[in-house]
């Protein structure tokens, strides 16, 4: 999925509780729902962003000197601009782009 095209929120703000919890009618679990759809969403554009930033790695064995990289430093600021995980999760939720089951309900 691109994460870089959502509309989630850049700050905080106060969601509907009634359309947080209506797809599964109990709170507890859409929010165990979207913490974990927060998590793969992290993992996801960490792994992005370690795979961007290793392109501009430079290996040395000197510890003394230390190099800024112009892009290396765009690509990171980018990824900070970014919406947090969390709010891109509760986004996707209340779009329904979040598929689950529960196995203990058929």
């Amino acid at each position: 999925m691109d994460y870089k095209e959502t509309k989630a929120a850049l700050s905080t703000i106060t969601y509907n509780r009634e359309a947080i919890e209506a797809p599964t009618d109990n709170i507890y679990e859409a929010i165990s729902i979207i913490a974990k759809r927060a998590t793969q969403i992290n993992s996801d554009l960490k792994k992005e962003l370690v795979d961007k930033l290793d392109e501009f790695a430079t290996y040395n064995d000197s510890l003394e000197e230390v190099f800024e990289n112009k892009e290396q430093i765009e690509v990171s600021k980018f990824y900070e601009r970014l919406p947090k995980p969390h709010a891109i999760a509760v986004e996707e939720w209340l779009n329904e782009k979040v598929y689950y089951r529960n196995p203990e309900t058929k």
